[in-house]
């Protein structure tokens, strides 16, 4: 998972697809075969892409009939922390977030020290083994700072479940050795097949050998495909069928060459031969608006019929507006016996085979993806938890998000900024960051704001935020006057690898400030980030109970935060930009309103 794209600054980007499917501890065909499922409708089923809107890239996914025939999907989750999250479906059309595998600090304690934007966790493989009735995740954790060549740069670990639904029920990280990611399991015979993507900067391939699911000690690596010429071949996946084994992977980089190959043998661990027609999955040199696709993974319905998800960008071949980044789309396979699979094109509509009839009766606590938020008081639950879709930046510092009266959040600043340190790294005390994804074109998200401060630089905000060195901001932040008074402004400031606007500093209207000590601001005020096309953020601001008065402050491109592997989050901030400040933010009225989804 690696390819190199330039926005002022050479990036090594990646990301791998694990597969899904799961499979049987048998060295039989029918080791994947699906038995039957729900009832289905009687033609083709019009569906919609991407199923999975916004930040969750490397699809890797599952049909389990034992589990009340229910496709389960894993993803991508970087810094962002809860990590991994778990999506469930009985229709392949609306996704529910059942859980996060990686859910507390001690599963995997490094993650909080992570160095670069890009590092954290990449492409997870989800599989079932039928016999022990376990769930496995197997990942790694990048340190994406650090060389190809230097070993600690690749931490690839395992996490196990009896019960994908219970979050404690995930187990703490197994650790075992690689110089690569993207691993994969395939189960035969009694024996764990591991295959991953060795560092392709050092040697390119796809390699192989066995695992113990218990301890992680592995055996013997063996180089078992090369690909087919393209850029770091990644992302492989096993399936048998009719007794050939095939070997899925991407190539070309994760940018705009980016492909699906695929590759077959008689014998797990080769040799392989290529697919005559490779790619088998593209959307390079076209002028789609899905764009990216790559990082494959298979599995079957109750039915018996193929599917493949990958993931894509909503970009165009311009890949200049895209600040859901690499997103997860469903597309139908037609995989005739002895044959290659052909995957029909990636579109925002398709039309696939019968698909189960609509069922939204999932477990788990979270939301479906196109869920919108109207929060007004009741932000924690009986166990003191926010939302399962809220998303941090690393590991949370808890003192910072804590509940506040009417069972509101209380925000508590860091001294970071949103770039913290050096845009890479934030040290110990993290940044007070508290978000959802944006899961649609347009939308307008806003919070109600309460906020006393007297310090200079002590700020809240709201933020459309990629990483650390990539995001758009507006803040209320206490500075000096013209005559050195210090008062509350209004400032837009962005971060980017891309020239970004200037900031914009203006007073907030004295009438808004409901503080009679005119040394101090206290302030109730409507945050808001509204997308009203597909190209600019609006960035407004107006007195609670007075939204008459509401005054865009900026309206800034998402162009800069258009980049990289993660995709945007939307969020509220607390700062003391370094200095001494510690004013407590209040924060009510959380709303994210979807308002459209541009799909050509």
């Amino acid at each position: 998972m690696a390819f190199l794209r330039s926005l002022g600054l050479t990036l090594l980007l990646f990301l791998s697809t694990s597969g899904v499917l799961a499979q049987l501890d048998s060295s039989s065909d029918e080791s994947l075969g699906a038995p039957s499922g729900p009832s289905v409708t009687s033609r083709n089923t019009t569906y919609y892409n991407p199923i999975l809107p916004g930040f969750y890239p490397d699809p890797s996914c599952i049909f389990l009939p034992s589990y009340e025939n229910t496709f389960f999907c894993v993803s991508s989750s970087f810094n962002a922390i809860p990590g991994i999250p778990i999506h469930a479906s009985k229709d392949l059309r609306n996704w529910k977030l059942v859980g996060h595998v990686l859910n507390r600090k001690e599963q995997l304690p490094r993650l909080a020290e992570t160095n670069r934007s890009t590092s954290g966790i990449w492409a997870p493989t989800l599989r079932y083994h039928e016999k022990s009735k376990t769930f496995y995740v197997i990942t790694t954790l990048v340190n994406d700072h650090l060389p190809q060549s230097d070993s600690s740069r690749w931490d690839n670990i395992l996490f196990q479940s009896k019960d994908l639904y219970n979050p404690t029920a995930w187990s703490k990280a197994t650790h075992f050795t690689f110089e690569g990611y993207d691993p994969d399991l395939y189960f035969e015979g009694g024996k764990t097949y591991l295959t991953a993507a060795h560092a392709w900067q050092v040697d390119p391939g796809i390699y192989q050998t066995q695992i113990d699911l218990d301890t992680g000690k592995i055996g013997e690596w063996k180089l078992i495909w090369e690909g087919t010429g393209g850029m770091a071949p990644e992302g492989p996946h096993i399936y048998k069928k009719d007794g050939w084994y095939y070997l899925l992977a991407a190539e070309g980089g994760t940018g705009l060459q980016h492909m699906v190959t695929i590759a077959r043998s008689r014998n797990v661990d080769g040799p392989f031969e290529n697919n005559p027609t490779n790619p088998v999955l593209t959307n390079a040199n076209t002028t789609s608006y899905f764009q990216t696709i790559g990082h494959a993974d298979l599995f079957q319905d109750g039915s018996g019929n193929w599917w493949s998800v990958a993931l894509s960008t909503r970009a165009g071949p311009q890949y200049l507006n895209f600040p859901m980044v690499r997103e997860t789309v469903l597309t139908p396979v037609t995989w005739k016996k002895g044959e290659w699979p052909v995957f029909s094109k990636i579109e925002g509509k398709m039309s696939g085979w019968a698909m189960p009839r609509e069922d939204r009766s999932i477990r788990g606590a979270g939301q479906f993806v196109d869920d919108g938020d109207d929060i007004y008081e009741s932000f924690f639950d009986s166990n003191g938890n926010l939302p399962a879709h809220f998303t941090y930046w690393r590991y949370p510092i808890p003192d910072y998000f804590t509940r506040g009266p009417r069972n509101i959040l209380r925000l508590r600043p860091s001294s970071n900024n949103l770039t913290a340190l050096n845009g890479n790294y934030a040290g110990p005390a993290g940044i007070a960051l508290v978000s959802r994804r944006q899961s649609h074109t347009l939308f307008t998200y806003s919070v109600d704001v309460e906020w006393e401060a007297s310090k200079q630089e002590e700020e809240i905000g709201v933020s459309a935020f990629l990483t650390q060195n990539h995001h758009i901001d507006l803040g209320v932040v206490m500075l000096p006057d013209s005559g050195g008074k210090l008062v509350p402004h209004f400032r837009y400031r962005g971060a980017s690898y891309i020239p970004m606007p200037e900031p914009i500093v203006t007073p907030v209207p004295a009438e808004w400030n409901l503080s009679s000590d005119d040394s101090k601001a206290k302030l109730k005020l409507r945050l808001e980030i509204k997308a009203s096309n597909m190209t600019h953020y609006a960035f407004s601001a107006g007195p609670v109970g007075a939204e008459s008065l509401t005054k865009t402050i900026a309206v800034i491109s998402n162009e800069g935060v258009s980049w990289g592997f993660t995709g945007v989050l939307l969020g509220v901030y607390s700062t003391s930009n370094g200095g001494e400040g510690n004013a407590e933010a209040y924060v009510s009225r959380w709303g994210y309103l979807p308002q459209g989804q541009y799909r050509d």
